[in-house]
């Protein structure tokens, strides 16, 4: 059993430090641009005057990037040929990999730095579960419309799953999908209720609503999907949360007798929350990954730093004492462990989709039931990690780690959010106990029925 990279993955992520430092690094340097990136980025990013939303020039500064990435044909990694993508037959691989790789490069990683900003789920190598949705669940007008639009940047779109009093347990949610037709004659819905932490809102075309078309509360049958123009009649955006990293574009919308025609639905009446479920393992994987490679780059940094540091005039370094010792190599030990398990799990990911083809078999099921124990367990404890290991590497820098000089804070402050959003730590231990304990099945067949995600 080989535990190395693959000469050709190895090779892959050369040609991306290639292109990053031939190409994006002297973007991010370039003008004044790396105000988003030193101690000035919150308030660089951020404008406090329109009430916490991203700068446009921060904005403008990704957008550019990715167009970069994209002509030189790395942004479409993950994406199937036909939309200018590889069909990769280890793409699950290969994007743990560049995520891991990206978030712990010594350069530009930590997940902050503009070829891998993660603070915004920005990256040269792009994740890209609406399209995904469109592709697998879309009509083929919405497919025709919608996923051109979206790699040229005009099509935005946010997911409204979440509400304000319903979050893990999607089941429960009071927005509600009523059968009308409109004074022209239009045959379609009407949607009423309200959403949170709508990513994007500030600038998006279409909002992708969950709404309870039928059935009682805590029935996973009956949710239904729409595709809405953010501009349609009755969808306001009540507010924008601000968050313990800012800026913020994360929105409570209000949806007031919102007409849906019937050309608006994504995927099958009644089954919306299989939507929810065809990208969430491929999605936490590679969060795992990022947050596995944040926390070697907080590590890496604090050890550096021990090394370097004499204390007590003595001439001994800091990294002499086992207070300072200790703690790193608990920590390091598990990011090595949740590496392999980050790395094994997605090459099981791989075959499962591997064996699919040309099968009746749904990917995205088979890894529910198979593998999302595993899945689990990778993501709740690398998110968790990224935190420690920050908050060690802020302890071991001392004043100079709690200062917004260094990037620590910047980390613990985005990774947090991790423990929560993406399925919180609490549904993500619930979803490997079903996998133990055979609750629904070995794949925790109970919490998919229920729509806990």
């Amino acid at each position: 059993m080989n535990f190395d990279y693959p000469p050709e993955l190895t090779a892959h992520l050369s040609t991306l430090d290639t292109f990053i430092k031939s190409t994006i690094l002297p973007l991010q340097h370039a003008a004044n641009n790396n105000r988003f990136f030193d101690h000035r980025r919150e308030h660089a990013r951020t404008n406090w005057e329109a009430g916490g939303l991203p700068r446009k020039e921060w904005e403008d500064l990704l957008n550019h990037a990715r167009l970069l990435a994209d002509t030189a044909g790395h942004y479409r990694f993950a994406l199937p040929k036909s939309y200018g993508g590889t069909s990769h037959p280890y793409t699950n691989l290969y994007m743990s990999a560049i995520r891991l790789h990206l978030a712990s490069h010594p350069t530009y990683g930590g997940g902050l730095g503009l070829a891998n900003d993660l603070q915004n789920e920005h990256s040269i190598v792009g994740n890209f579960p609406d399209i995904l949705m469109l592709h697998h669940f879309g009509t083929d007008e919405q497919k025709r419309t919608f996923i051109p639009a979206r790699l040229n940047g005009t099509f935005r779109t946010t997911f409204g799953l979440t509400e304000p009093d319903h979050g893990s347990d999607a089941t429960f949610m009071s927005t509600v999908a009523e059968r009308r037709t409109n004074p022209a004659g239009v045959a379609g819905w009407t949607l009423n209720g309200a959403k949170k932490w709508q990513t994007g809102a500030h600038n998006c075309t279409h909002m992708i609503i969950f709404a309870r078309a039928s059935g009682k509360p805590g029935e996973a049958r009956g949710i239904t999907a729409f595709l809405v123009p953010s501009s349609t009649e009755g969808i306001e955006i009540a507010s924008y949360e601000w968050t313990f990293n800012m800026p913020t574009d994360h929105a409570t919308v209000t949806l007031n007798n919102v007409f849906v025609p019937e050309s608006g639905i994504l995927g099958e009446v009644d089954h919306g929350l299989a939507l929810a479920q065809t990208f969430v393992h491929e999605n936490r994987i590679r969060q795992a990954a990022s947050s596995c490679g944040a926390a070697k780059y907080c590590l890496d940094r604090a050890i550096a730093r021990a090394n370097e540091r004499s204390v007590w005039g003595a001439g001994r370094k800091l990294s002499e004492h086992q207070g300072i010792q200790f703690p790193v190599v608990e920590l390091m030990t598990q990011v090595e462990m949740l590496r392999l398990l980050i790395l094994r799990t997605s090459v099981r990911m791989d075959g499962i989709v591997g064996e699919c083809e040309g099968t009746k078999d749904v990917p995205w099921v088979r890894i529910e039931r198979e593998l999302s124990g595993e899945v689990a367990m990778c993501n709740y404890w690398a998110n968790r990690l990224a935190c420690q290991a920050a908050d060690r590497a802020i302890q071991i820098h001392g004043g100079d780690g709690y200062s917004r000089h260094y990037p620590f804070e910047h980390i613990y402050r985005h990774f947090r959010r991790y423990r929560i959003t993406e399925g919180s730590e609490e549904i993500q231990m619930r979803k490997v106990a079903a996998y133990l304990f055979g609750m629904g099945g070995k794949g925790g067949g109970k919490e998919k029925e229920k729509g806990k995600l």
